[in-house]
């Protein structure tokens, strides 16, 4: 047991020492990255450091080519989104179908996908200015910068090699010089030793010596500065210019491999930036998908296409044994035509359309409708709809008018608008004739009203065909009316615009058409009324007109909050009622802002703790309005 404890002990200790010296080895190898230089662990590795760096670069100009084709593919696939959605947007004929849910909810989806187009282009334009710029200037200055100090380092080796040339040279001069001093003195001692030749030899000789071994000292002092230079030029080409150039070559692979980090950190980044915005997308097509309900458009879809009609009741049993021989035929005929008339109601308006040809044809009364047809074709809206839509379904055109309502109310608010800016123009240039011509406004007030007039008149209009039509609806559906359907064996047939008719049967021939289309013309139905009546030719016009004016004049005198503040960019004099004058850079609170007449209202406080109020240029000028 205590050989077991110590051996773990002892196990553990050695893993401790373990895991110190794995550490200390780490750390030292850190340090000795940090001491390494190429300058001088690689100063014999000139070429391979110089194909190193080149693929390096090469290395650097394949990921800028790598993004460039990413950068088409986001490109590609915005337009490819973008022209989706364009081509599935909801055509003009399928308008009506947008008050459905489910089409809400796809057109909500179109627009979601477009927002994703556009972060895709977002990402494609940044990463084409961000990084591929980027990434391109580095590559030519690292491809600059390496072309110098490859021909740095050419130059200090050529320097190199012609020192040792020169050393290589001086050294064979001074083998040779050597040489021929050693050989000069042989030739002495053997002359001198020689009793034959002359003492005139011998001097020669020795002349001759003395010259070479004089040539020999000056190769040999010539090699040994040769030999001084070569080595002082190759101490400081190994140990200091050497180095510096291939330093240089580090510090530009370092440049470059830092650049590929912190572009790719940066292409990830940018992808990032647009994730936001791309996961709001998402939550939007999710809610979009989310918001369709298939109750709320069956409600609509009742809606759309409920005519209001109730439906028909039990038919009587008609003895036709009670009936006289001659009345027999008509009886006849006037049953297939309020039965068709029924199908025609029901599934479609060809039906009925044919019922009425059979019946202008087959009745004495033609010129009557005849002329009951261009009355109405006069009372026809573009669309080929009546005035009063009393040729829809009761529902349908109660919906039709309120649609018509709320459009008038709407293009009079906008008239209402143009008038009071058009009369506070007119104010300001009568009080400063040089800002414009009065007459000018007059002529463009004049028509204002004129056209504010009609559309009160065709409101009153559209108001009354819209009463009548629910007091139509509240008498079709009354108890006392659905009584009255079936009563002493009279018929009830109904007509598309949801007006009943009464058809006796003692010799009643009028058509089911030509009572429709009687009635369209009369003066209860409106259509009768003529659309080109003058503005003020009634009184109620006028009346209408003064209220209108009071109520303007009335709302002008209210306090209103500060829209905004503006800066004045131009000095103002103020030489008329309305406006107030201001010095260029004066501050001001916006309290109306410019109703399309080329004035805003502004306030600014006065010395008496008050407040001045006018109108002043637009123009003149810089707004900020609160949000």
């Amino acid at each position: 047991m205590k050989l077991c404890n110590e051996s773990v002990a002892s196990s553990s200790s050695s893993r401790h020492s373990s895991n110190n010296k794995l550490a200390e080895s780490e750390n030292a190898a850190a340090e000795n990255s940090n001491n390494m230089s190429w300058g001088t662990e690689l100063w014999d590795q000139n070429e391979n450091l110089g194909i190193h760096t080149n693929r390096g670069i090469d290395a650097l100009d394949k990921f800028a080519n790598f993004l460039r084709d990413r950068v088409t593919i986001e490109t590609e696939y915005a337009g490819k989104l973008r022209r989706l959605v364009k081509n599935y947007q909801p055509k003009k004929k399928e308008e009506e179908d947008n008050e459905f849910t489910s089409m809400q909810a796809f057109r909500n989806l179109l627009k979601e996908v477009g927002d994703l187009a556009g972060q895709r282009e977002v990402v494609s334009e940044s990463l084409q200015l961000q990084i591929i710029q980027g990434v391109t200037l580095l590559s030519k200055a690292l491809r600059e910068d390496r072309k110098k100090c490859l021909s740095d380092g050419a130059m200090l080796q050529q320097n190199l090699t012609t020192q040792l040339s020169s050393l290589e040279r001086a050294k064979r001069n001074y083998e040779k010089a050597y040489r021929d001093s050693e050989k000069a003195v042989d030739n002495y001692k053997k002359a001198d030793m020689d009793l034959n030749l002359s003492r005139a030899e011998v001097e020669r000789y020795k002349n001759i010596m003395t010259s070479k071994i004089q040539q020999s000292d000056d190769a040999k002092n010539e090699y040994a500065n040769q030999l001084q230079k070569t080595n002082n030029l190759q101490q400081q080409h190994f140990s200091i210019l050497l180095p510096a150039v291939l330093s240089r070559l580090q510090e530009l692979d370092e440049k470059r491999t830092r650049g590929i980090r912190e572009f790719i950190i940066g292409a990830a980044e940018v992808e990032s930036s647009v994730a936001p915005i791309i996961a709001r997308c998402m939550e939007g097509i999710v809610k979009a998908g989310e918001s369709i309900n298939e109750k709320e458009d069956s409600f609509k879809v009742i809606e759309r296409y409920q005519s209001g009609f109730a439906p028909p009741t039990d038919i009587p049993f008609e003895d036709l044994s009670k009936l006289d021989p001659d009345s027999l035929q008509d009886h006849y005929n006037n049953s297939m035509s309020n039965h068709l008339t029924m199908r025609g109601t029901m599934s479609a308006n060809k039906i009925k359309k044919r019922v009425g040809i059979f019946n202008i044809f087959g009745s004495n009364k033609q010129r009557q409708i005849i002329e009951a047809c261009i009355t109405m074709k006069n009372s026809l809206t573009a669309d080929g709809q009546k005035e009063d839509f009393s040729d829809l379904p009761p529902n349908q055109q109660r919906k039709k008018l309120q649609a018509k309502i709320a459009e008038l109310q709407q293009k009079i608010a906008q008239e209402t608008n143009a008038r009071d800016g058009l009369m506070k123009m007119k104010i300001v240039y009568e009080a400063n004739s040089s800002l414009g011509n009065p007459m000018t406004v007059e002529g463009q007030l004049n028509e204002s009203e004129h056209k504010l007039e009609k559309l009160k008149i065709d409101l009153k209009k559209y108001q009354g065909y819209f009463e009548r039509a629910n007091q139509a609806q509240v008498a079709n559906n009354s108890p006392q009316a659905n009584r009255n359907q079936l009563q002493n064996g009279h018929r009830t047939s109904r007509h598309s615009n949801g007006s009943a008719d009464d058809h006796h049967d003692e010799g009643d021939d009028q058509p089911d058409d030509a009572g429709s289309l009687s009635s369209s013309a009369s003066p209860e139905s409106g259509l009768g009324t003529s659309h080109t009546s003058l503005p003020g030719s009634g009184q109620g016009s006028a009346n209408e007109n003064a209220i209108g004016e009071d109520a303007y004049f009335e709302t002008e005198v209210e306090p209103l909050q500060p829209l905004g503040t503006c800066r004045a960019l131009y000095p103002f004099e103020a030489s008329s009622e309305g406006s107030i004058p201001m010095n260029e850079g004066e501050e001001l609170q916006v309290i109306e802002i410019d109703q399309g007449d080329g004035w805003t209202r502004v306030r600014r406080a006065n010395d008496s703790n008050g407040w001045d109020e006018g109108f002043v240029p637009t123009s003149y000028i810089e707004c900020t309005l609160y949000a």
